[in-house]
Formats: C-alpha cells, structure tokens, sequence
C-alpha cells in the first residue's frame, strides 16, 4: 500500500464514494487545499480510501471526511483505512501538533479510530454549520 496526496481530479471520485455510502458530496471549497490537505491510499493501481486534515493555528489539527472505495472490498480496506488515519496523523506530528480531532458517527469508523490510538470526547453531538 502506498499513500499520495490527493491532486484536483480526486475530487469528482470522492463525491462518487460519499454518494456510493449515502453521504452528500463534500462542496469543494469546504476541504482543505491540496498538499498537506488530503491523502489517497492506493494498492497496485486501486485507489482505495481517502481522508483530510485540518491544521489551525493552534496544536490541534481536525481530520475528517474519511471516506472509502465502496466498491473495494479486499480483505486489506480496515487495514487501508488504518493506513490512512495513522498517515493523517503522522502530518500532523510532522507539523508539531499536539493533537489529533474527529467527528465520527459509524460505528465501525470511530472502533477504527480507538484502535489508532483515539479517545472518546464528547457524544450524541450535532453538528453545526453556517453557510456565510
């Protein structure tokens, strides 16, 4: 497996994964730019999961929108997806961030995070946005 970071044309096959799991596509400009913002994880050719972080100017960093390949479905996709968040994470160290923050509602998605080394915080939350 190797990861890369995410280029302009990942985008339209990220919104066909959110729409494939029954989520509403990311609007582009709510994602952090390319570079350090977005990675791929990729396993001979097949791109396989995908997640952001976002860095402030503070020692938190916030890592979101993970999403998978809904047709890839190898025995690899939990250890792709644990891939991925530990090389999300490993950016943010990179960076000198402290910590490490997520929203998670799957299930098997915040069990992921546990076994990478993630905390429960604060549950049954909503979440909350204001388009400006």
């Amino acid at each position: 497996m190797e990861v890369r970071q995410l280029v302009d044309n990942d985008y339209d096959k990220l919104c066909q994964w959110w729409s494939d799991w029954r989520w509403s596509p990311i609007s582009r400009d709510f994602l952090p730019e390319n570079g350090t913002g977005g990675l791929m994880v990729t396993k001979d050719g097949v791109d396989i999961c995908a997640g952001f972080v976002y860095m402030t100017n503070s020692k938190v960093a916030w890592i979101e929108f993970v999403v998978s390949n809904f047709h890839y479905r190898e025995s690899d996709r939990k250890s792709a997806l644990e891939f991925l968040i530990h090389s999300l994470t490993d950016i943010c160290k990179q960076n000198g961030l402290l910590y490490a923050f997520s929203t998670l509602k799957n299930e098997s998605l915040i069990k992921m995070y546990e076994g990478c080394g993630f905390q429960k915080g604060s549950t049954r939350t909503t979440e909350m946005v204001k388009i400006l």
